[in-house]
Order: structure tokens, then sequence, then C-alpha cells
């Protein structure tokens, strides 16, 4: 027999012989005898000793837990611009209301691409696409409407669902209806014109940069040519955003009445990068980031 032979056949003697023994502690010197030496020289493996106890696992510390997802235990709002009922129903929705600098109309019915596909179908499925995601990792999620069919809510309503449920971050999901000729999305954050909004500038501006990052990233829709700077719009005239009390940002993913933007708001396989996009920039406003 080779002395490479051997050797395999003493490490599989080995592997066999700690099944039958079980766990010792590191203070027990039977470590010391060495059957492989044994077998080397031609004897017999010596004799196994009695198995004794297991030792107890040691209880998982704080040390040694790996640290969870920053999503986990968050309470994050999702508002789908907009509603399906909204066309309608024009008297509802034109309705004023008081967002905090001012009155204006209760919602409107949104826009939609030339070929007819409406921005609140839109802002539904990319908000469904999100919730999923946000579920899976451990967010709990409100949403400021439950379907797509009815009308509402308005604006005011909207941004007290969010401050209601004490949300850790607020994404409002829209597409804009800019000019034929103009390409990309921008991130609306709050600017100082209430005290509400005084209070949230700072960490909603941190969001929108967060959202904006991953949403360039991840979707490859180039930043807005014709609204806003690098991405970036500071907004004092929405009710949505003056009226928040937790950081609140709205994404207009896109222009619809562009033809190459329409093309890939229309697409289910670019919606679902939108929704990867927000819950990678939620992530990185909840980890500090």
């Amino acid at each position: 027999m080779t002395t490479s032979v051997r050797r395999s056949i003493v490490l599989a003697v080995v592997v066999l012989l700690a099944s039958v023994t079980g766990c010792t502690s590191s203070t027990d010197d039977r470590s010391s005898v060495d059957p492989a030496a044994s077998i080397e020289r031609g004897g017999d493996p010596p004799a196994a000793a009695e198995p004794s106890a297991p030792t107890p696992p040691t209880a998982p510390t704080a040390t040694t837990t790996e640290p969870s997802s920053p999503l986990v235990g968050r309470t994050i709002v999702l508002d789908p611009g907009h509603a399906g009922g909204n066309a309608t129903h024009a008297a509802e929705i034109s309705r004023e209301v008081f967002i905090g600098t001012g009155w204006k109309a209760c919602d409107t019915s949104g826009t939609q691409t030339h070929g007819g596909y409406p921005e609140h179908v839109h802002n539904w499925d990319v908000a469904r696409r999100t919730e999923a995601l946000l579920r899976a990792a451990g967010a709990e999620v409100v949403l400021t409407r439950t379907d797509d069919d009815r009308w509402g809510p308005c604006i005011d309503e909207r941004a007290r669902i969010g401050n209601d449920a004490a949300a850790d971050a607020v994404v409002s999901i829209h597409a804009d209806g800019g000019p034929d000729g103009g390409r990309g999305f921008h991130v609306l954050h709050p600017t100082a014109v209430t005290p509400q909004s005084a209070a949230i500038a700072e960490p909603s501006r941190r969001l929108a940069i967060a959202v904006r990052d991953a949403f360039g990233r991840i979707t490859g829709m180039p930043t807005s040519t014709y609204l806003g700077s690098s991405g970036l719009m500071p907004r004092g005239d929405l009710g949505g955003l003056n009226l928040s009390t937790v950081p609140k940002v709205f994404l207009e993913a896109g222009n619809m009445r562009n033809a190459t933007d329409a093309a890939l708001l229309s697409d289910p396989g670019f919606r679902q990068a939108e929704a990867e996009a927000i819950v990678t920039g939620l992530v990185v406003f909840l980890g500090g980031g």
C-alpha cells in the first residue's frame, strides 16, 4: 500500500472517530493521541475514549449577530400619485384644500403618454412593486390609496397619512408630463416654507439625493433636461411636501410626453427597476448614507 493511500485511510478513520466521540472541551488531552502516527508505524489505531457530554451551545450575543437591514422594523409610506377615478370625479378633485401656504385643488388626474398609457396606472404599478420589495426586506408599508379605481385622496390627506403613520420616510411616485423634447427624471424635495417643512427640509434633501443616485444608477434614466438641477428640484408650492412632518420626496420617474421615456415607463421590466431603485435609495437614507 502506498503512503498516499495509507494517509487517505488515516484521514477517514480520524473523521469516523470524531463523529463517534462527539464534541469535547478544548482542554481535553485525548487530542494528544495521534492515530495517524500509529497506523503509519503499522500498529492498530488507539481505542476511542468514552464520549463526553456535548458542550452546550453559547447563546448568540449582540456582537455575534449579523447586522440587520436598515429597513427592518421601519415604516415606509408610498404615495402613488393621482388615481384611476380622478378623471370621472372632476368636482371632487377640484375642491380646494389648504396646503400650508395657500389653497390648491384637491388633486388632478395626472398625465399620460401619447400612446394612452396613464400616469396613475404607472404610479400604482410601481408602488405595488416597491411595496413587495420593502415587505420582503422587513419594512412596514403604508399606501396612501389601496386601489387604482376610486378617486383621491386629496393632497392634504396624503400628507396626513404619512404623518399619522410616523413614517421613517415617504416617497410619492409620479411621472411627469413635460415637453415632448425633454427627457429624464427628477426628485422634488421640500423647502422651508412652513414650520413642518422647515423641520424636515434637511433630511428630505438627503432622501432626495439617495433616491436620485439610486434611480439613475439602477434604471439608467438620465436626470431631467428641462427641470431642476442634476435631478433635484426644491419645491415650496406642493401641499404633499408643505404639510409633511416626516421626511418626504416626490419622484418624477420620467417624462411621459417624450417618446423614449414613455417607452421605458410603459415597460414592466423598467418599472421593476424603478421599484428596486426606490428601495435602494431608502436603504441608503435609513442606513445613514
